[in-house]
């Protein structure tokens, strides 16, 4: 189901970025939603119409559960583009956008030292708050990124955070709800294409990057 025209760019000064909730059907998926009582309880941040990236944390290795932390992932993969998705945006300013990237980045130049929070999952179901160093699970992440957002702050410690808060919040705008390989920006996007957005991504998170640096260095 789509709802809004591809293509738009945002208002003038402001930025949209996404949020993909997916459901892979695998043995995991189904104990959370069993757990939960929740569907599409895996959660990527993105910042583009087309997904060309997202970013979360989860599997390392398609086949293996086990092996979790930092990932890029491509939703074109064949882990994923079968999955049941839902597609959300939300609208922030540039210098918001901006700082979210940067904790990114952060995360991203030390993610051989970051570990997928099994035991934080543990937490949620008994209501114990559980902080653990460089150790995170998909939904913490997007609400630790996500912290230099003003509109978007969780009303509960971030290792509370689940998928379907961030889906609740006030201010998400669905987009489409399917079949992730059914989603219109996917089939309009071309090889070529993806590999332009990618290249320009690259760049811009580059000088991103150099900036955190700066800062560090300081």
């Amino acid at each position: 189901m789509l709802l809004y025209q591809l293509g738009g760019g945002g208002l003038l000064g402001k930025k949209v970025i996404y949020f993909l909730f997916t459901d892979t059907g695998t043995n995991l998926s189904k104990a959370i939603n069993y757990f939960t009582k929740q569907s599409l309880n895996h959660v990527s941040i993105g910042f583009d119409e087309a997904l060309t990236e997202v970013y979360s944390f989860g599997r390392k290795r398609p086949k293996n559960p086990f092996i979790g932390g930092f990932v890029e992932e491509d939703i074109r993969s064949d882990f994923l583009r079968d999955a049941n998705c839902a597609i959300y945006r939300f609208t922030i300013s540039e210098t918001e956008c901006e700082k979210i990237i940067e904790n990114i980045k952060l995360i991203k130049s030390q993610k051989h030292k970051y570990r997928y929070n099994f035991i934080g999952l543990l937490g949620i179901l008994l209501q114990i708050e559980i902080n653990r160093k460089c150790a995170l699970f998909c939904s913490q992440f997007v609400a630790t990124v996500l912290k230099d957002v003003p509109s978007f702050k969780p009303n509960k410690p971030t290792c509370f955070v689940t998928p379907a808060d961030i889906r609740d919040h006030t201010g998400m705008e669905l987009v489409y709800e399917g079949l992730l390989k059914n989603y219109p920006a996917v089939e309009q996007v071309s090889e070529q294409g993806v590999h332009s957005m990618k290249q320009q991504k690259q760049s811009f998170l580059f000088i991103i990057s150099s900036k955190v640096k700066q800062f560090v260095i300081r």
